[in-house]
């Protein structure tokens, strides 16, 4: 689960971690106020959208206003805020839809000596948790881990005790970083590896990480997301979760107790269980197809679930074709075919669909099949479904 910059500092800050000081507007009222609370010279004015690339972004409605502007008055903030508010930021990761801007982040300005980068991810081949540090900060990471390698630092993290201080100083020694801005990075960057940890945060990312002209380390920014299969441990993060920011496809799945994702691709996947699930999408690739979303049912799914899975599919104006996979292990192929009938006869198709089927009691699922009379296509395996479901968009 995803969050908002300025819900990510509240939570920072509540950690020890040091931030800005900023106030969440919602209007050029507020932002007018939140400058003169603030109390200048100098205030930041920030988008606040699911998404990086804010500064470098631009609003469809205003092409030269940034999502990120330096504003030195009441007026310039109130001004800025009146062209952000409710506009259409588009970022680099928002894409050329972009995304509606309904809350901004008004920051104080800083004297900033430095910017660092700082990203906090699980890491499969250390086993654990993983510090990323890099001089670089300000830049996307993926440009300086490609053209300059030999800037991204890292340092493994304990998933008991945290980073631990000697990492720390050793991090700090390797940044540059001398006199108080060590000792503030020591106490910075175990905080933040002990938010992550006690979080069960899946990333964190401060870009920039700065240091002042005081030799103060604070997060300029804050992108955190958490591990949704930890979100019971912490049921106050529920509530930061904002629903306009997500697919709204994706949040419909989740309600149902589906696992969905949207593609870009034409043809829908109806699937149980994520190994078919991609294993699926490979085919269909392989055979000259893209699949428009990953959608797994999951291994006991009802008729309820299978027929709003196909409302789901079918609610996406790109799908052509939509193949069904499904191995029937827990539920048993005959009761899926049940399902799947009484699905089809609710949702009602007007695109191709192609059914392929295995495991227990297969042979009657597919005589089930056969005698409903309906225009189903059947498929005896994984790589015979995918060129069926491909050839029915060239036929």
């Amino acid at each position: 689960m995803k969050i908002h910059e300025y819900q990510a500092k509240k939570l920072l800050a509540t950690a020890g971690v040091a931030v800005p000081r900023g106030v969440v507007v919602r209007t050029t009222d507020e932002a007018a106020q939140a400058f003169t609370e603030l109390a200048g010279p100098i205030a930041v004015v920030k988008s606040q959208i699911h998404a990086g690339g804010r500064g470098k972004g631009r609003f469809k409605e205003h092409p030269q206003q940034a999502g990120v502007v330096l504003v030195r008055s009441a007026a310039e903030a109130s001004d800025n805020a009146a062209r952000m508010l409710g506009g259409t930021l588009v970022t680099k990761q928002t894409g050329p839809e972009g995304k509606q801007v309904n809350v901004l982040f008004v920051e104080q300005g800083l004297e900033i000596a430095r910017e660092l980068y700082l990203g906090i991810v699980v890491d499969r081949e250390a086993g654990g948790p993983v510090l990323i540090m890099s001089s670089e900060g300000g830049m996307e990471i993926e440009e300086v881990a490609a053209h300059s390698p030999e800037k991204i630092l890292r340092e493994p993290i304990d998933v008991d005790c945290g980073l631990h201080a000697y990492q720390a100083r050793n991090m700090a020694f390797r940044l540059g970083l001398e006199g108080g801005a060590v000792r503030s990075a020591e106490k910075f960057l175990r905080q933040m590896s002990r938010f992550f940890l006690d979080s069960d945060c899946s990333m964190a990312e401060i870009n920039p990480l700065v240091v002042t002209k005081q030799g103060e380390m604070l997060a300029l920014d804050a992108k955190v997301t958490f591990d949704d299969n930890a979100l019971f441990r912490h049921e106050a993060f529920k509530e930061l979760r904002d629903l306009s920011e997500e697919n709204e496809m994706e949040v419909r799945a989740g309600n149902t107790g589906l696992s969905f994702v949207k593609l870009d691709g034409n043809i829908g996947c109806l699937v149980n269980g994520a190994g078919l699930a991609m294993s699926t999408m490979d085919l269909i690739k392989l055979h000259g197809g893209e699949p428009a979303n990953f959608l797994d049912v999951g291994g006991g799914a009802n008729v309820d679930q299978v027929t709003e899975a196909f409302r789901i599919l079918l609610a996406d104006k790109h799908v052509r074709a939509v193949l069904v996979n499904i191995f029937g292990g827990i539920m048993k192929c005959d009761t899926i075919v049940e399902a799947l009938l009484t699905a089809y006869e609710k949702v009602g198709f007007d695109v191709p669909l192609v059914v392929r089927l295995e495991g227990t009691n297969v042979e009657k699922a597919r005589e089930m099949l056969a005698a409903s009379g309906r225009d189903i296509i059947g498929a005896t395996d994984l790589t015979d479904a995918a060129k069926k479901v491909v050839a029915t968009l060239s036929g």
